[in-house]
């Protein structure tokens, strides 16, 4: 287990959930709806984007549709050896994570909506729960357990208890134009109001990806170092 150093994390696991083209439009429709997109005059426009400032909601603290994902596990590899590790680590326990799922394709429905941090009326982060279906907490445990393993993890991040989910907004992603104090929060409120019971449908989960932060593929989601496929059918 890894002490923290005070670089960034640099690489996570993730399970990509953007590859859904059905999931994809619900979360554009989501962003709009909030945003308020849909073809609105001039003036109640105006009006609308007023009362989101003052809410703390601006397009930039939206995750992009194309890089929505699940995370398993946050990695700190600042250096060639220990990013060479990662990647083999994730390719070697493939026979592990088709043991653990017994070749049964692996399924995940979102549903509902949630805060992580502060309260709905200051809220940091809001992600979509992830109910699993099936073998799930084994397969996080196996990633998790051959990555500690190889002393790749920050203490803290192994002791965490493994809780999938599926971040929609987060304030850390403000950018602010003006010189008013950076906004840490905003109000999410009415949004979970309107979305706190969505059901946003039961998705087949593909693939773990060694995923890099901050870098894009031509599909828009997280450049790619490492994958190993899960049991199942393929399909879009």
């Amino acid at each position: 287990v890894v002490k923290s150093p005070s670089l960034d994390y640099s690489h996570f696991v993730s399970l990509p959930l953007a590859i859904h083209p059905e999931l994809v439009a619900k979360l554009v429709n989501f962003q709009n709806s909030i945003l308020g997109n849909h073809s609105i005059a001039g003036d109640e426009q105006d009006v609308q984007s007023s009362t989101l400032f003052d809410l703390g909601i601006e397009k930039s603290i939206f995750i992009k549709p194309s890089t929505f994902h699940s995370t398993v596990l946050m990695l700190k590899l600042w250096n060639k050896d220990r990013f060479n590790t990662a990647r083999d680590v994730l390719k070697s326990i493939s026979p592990s994570v088709m043991d653990a799922l017994d070749n049964r394709p692996i399924f995940i429905r979102l549903k509902g909506l949630d805060c992580m941090r502060g309260s709905l009326a200051k809220a940091r982060v809001l992600y979509i729960p992830v109910e699993e279906i099936g073998d799930e907490g084994r397969l996080l445990q196996v990633i998790t357990d051959a990555f500690v393993k190889a002393g790749l993890v920050l203490e803290k991040d192994a002791n965490q208890s493994l809780k999938l989910h599926a971040t929609v907004m987060n304030a850390r992603h403000r950018k602010r134009k003006d010189k008013r104090k950076k906004m840490d929060s905003f109000d999410a409120r009415e949004i979970h109001k309107q979305f706190g019971n969505e059901d946003w449908g039961e998705y087949l989960i593909q693939e773990a990806h060694l995923s890099q932060r901050f870098v894009f593929d031509q599909s828009g989601y997280y450049h790619c170092c490492a994958s190993i496929p899960f049991p199942g059918e393929h399909r879009d």
